[in-house]
């Protein structure tokens, strides 16, 4: 047996001789992208054909209003269709026209758009950066990629972040109301100072770093919760990362900066207001579903919050009658964050470059899908890319959540030559684990190095070549984590590392091995994770209360140490267990830790 080692720095294996060639052909080919396209068409479709000159200017749609200095860069390379308000139907018709397509958030890209193409649609550019109006699973399924301006606007969210803030420390919006309605209330409006105030950034990336140094400018002393923010680059500009309850815990001031997931949905909660200093105050220019908006009402009225400064909402625009945006200790702006004249500009030249980029064949950092894969080298690693991001997701839920994830080791046994494995997509998918469920990054082959080098992750990559037939791509996938903690102490291997390790088996990824413990349960649904002593009736006792509840148990298996020792009990479930049943676990005496773990 022998091992090689490389990291995202260097040239990876390449892949077998065939997808090689493909992969060698010209991008726009591997992309799909042709200059002639001559598409076969479903029975119930129109017949139509697309056929372009070899030589032929390709053609943009423009649907929104877009900055001109963007139309300037897209009108040299490019015919130019600016057509706004287009319905569904006039969109459809004028797509099967049209090389590109960009769009803001009014536009909606749906299915029907795609195969209204008939296959010419190659690039859709989303001028900002939320991608909710596009319909990636149709996009990729039509060879057709998705960029967005994700950098542009970040100055101009931060500063509007330091406004709403500084203008709710010294109620200035409900102030100027006052004097407008011919009132003069000095006493009434008496604000804080922010000179020696702690402010919490929850979220340490572009924008919420930017907040951080302005704060830092007015004299506040400024913490951050972030998993994936670099130690080294928050220090630079003394900022300190705590853990999520410390940071909401001891701040003064909270400004939001995560993004929109399952992990952070209402995570500010009635739960987690009560943890607050009272007295606290919430900016949000973040997302606005981050925020539990009734349970915001209720702190405010109890006085743990004493105001709150949003710019956007979980329904936008929020109703009339809301009684969060006509509390008067809440300052509420329509989502201006990205509304300054340089942050729209800036919009336009930034998603102008990345699709005619996309269309000229280059490699694009902010393509949001990905791209077409060789055929028959997706199919032969297609499970393993299921195992591959499953891992990934296991791995980063298993770390603590004051740890900074920064050093992640994958280790592939195959007994592939090196020359006939390609390791790209696998690392994709890991990345791609790792950094989605708590980031609205999409991750795919083409950004993942990219998204994973900005976010001060290294990922090295080890290969264990095993003696026997290379029938099977892979043996065995192996994701660690170092230098981290983990919420599941038995997660941490022997060489201190959270650890976990997994194979495809009949087609189907299974989890094989957590830190030392050998188990084999199947990656599907959820996973309960539990460190017990190894004794009779733990199966049936866990087994009972999840069947009380109704909660499926797909695989349940066990690894021990030895008889009548420590055991590591894996269970797979189909729902997701309550609160309530997960504590009855976790109160069995025989249990010494467990975890909930979404896959």
């Amino acid at each position: 047996m022998a091992t090689s080692a490389s990291s995202t720095s260097l040239k990876l294996s390449s892949p077998s001789a065939t997808a090689s060639r493909l992969r060698h052909r010209p991008l726009h080919a591997a992309f799909g992208f042709s200059n002639l396209s001559l598409r076969h068409r479903r029975r119930d479709q129109p017949r139509r054909f697309v056929v372009l000159s070899m030589d032929a200017k390709p053609t943009i749609l423009v649907s929104e209003k877009l900055g001109e200095a963007g139309l300037s860069l897209l009108k040299e390379f490019a015919n130019v269709d600016c057509s706004y308000n287009l319905s569904p139907e006039e969109l459809c018709t004028k797509i099967s026209l049209c090389d590109a397509l960009i769009v803001r958030s009014g536009t909606k890209v749906n299915r029907d758009v795609f195969e209204s193409s008939a296959g010419r649609l190659k690039v859709v550019g989303r001028a900002g950066v939320g991608i909710d109006n596009v319909d990636l699973a149709a996009a990729t399924e039509h060879g057709c990629l998705v960029v967005n301006a994700p950098t542009a606007n970040t100055v101009a969210a931060a500063e509007h972040g330091i406004a709403l803030l500084t203008a709710m420390a010294r109620n200035v919006a409900q102030a100027d109301a006052s004097v407008k309605a011919g009132k003069w209330e000095r006493n009434k409006y008496v604000g804080v100072s922010l000179v020696g105030k702690t402010l919490a950034v929850m979220g340490f990336g572009k924008v919420g770093s930017e907040v951080a140094r302005r704060a830092k400018g007015l004299g506040m002393h400024v913490i951050a919760h972030d998993p994936y923010a670099p130690a080294d680059r928050a220090r630079a500009i003394g900022v300190e990362l705590v853990s999520f309850d410390e940071a909401i815990s001891t701040a003064d001031f909270i400004s939001l900066h995560m993004p929109l997931t399952a992990a952070t949905s209402k995570i500010l909660n009635d739960e987690n207001f009560a943890k607050m200093k009272k007295g606290v105050r919430i900016i949000n220019v973040a997302r606005g579903g981050v925020i539990d908006e009734e349970a915001l009402v209720r702190a405010i009225d109890t006085g743990i919050v004493a105001q709150a400064a949003l710019d956007v909402f979980t329904v936008e625009p929020p109703p009339k009658d809301s009684k969060l945006v006509q509390h008067e200790s809440v300052i509420a702006t329509p989502h201006l964050g990205a509304s300054t004249m340089e942050a729209q500009e800036g919009v336009a030249i930034e998603i102008a470059e990345a699709v005619v980029g996309a269309l000229k064949g280059e490699l694009a950092a902010t393509a949001v899908n990905a791209p077409m894969v060789p055929a028959q080298v997706l199919t032969e690693l297609k499970p393993y890319v299921t195992l591959a991001e499953k891992l990934g997701r296991l791995a980063v839920q298993l770390v603590a959540g004051g740890s900074g994830v920064k050093t992640v080791k994958v280790t592939y046994a195959s007994a592939r030559a090196p020359d006939d494995l390609d390791t790209r997509l696998l690392r994709a998918m890991i990345i791609k684990g790792l950094i989605e469920p708590i980031s609205s990054v999409f991750v795919n082959l083409v950004n993942a190095d990219f998204t994973a080098k900005q976010r001060g992750l290294r990922i090295t990559e080890e290969r264990i070549i095993l003696d026997g037939s290379p029938e099977s791509p892979l043996e065995s996938v192996q994701v660690q984590i170092a230098n981290v903690e983990s919420k599941f102490a038995s997660a941490i291997s022997d060489a201190g590392e959270v650890t976990v390790e997994g194979r495809v088996k009949d087609g189907i990824p299974h989890l094989t091995k957590v830190g030392s413990f050998e188990v084999d349960v199947s990656l599907e649904g959820s996973l309960i994770l539990c460190r017990q002593v190894d004794q009779p009736g733990m199966i049936g006792k866990v087994g009972s209360i999840l069947g009380q509840e109704n909660v499926n148990v797909s695989f349940m298996t066990v690894g021990r140490i030895a008889p009548r020792k420590q055991a590591v009990m894996a269970i797979g479930v189909d729902e997701e267990p309550s609160k309530q049943s997960l504590k009855r676990i976790g109160e069995i005496s025989a249990v010494e830790e467990f975890v909930y773990l979404k896959l």
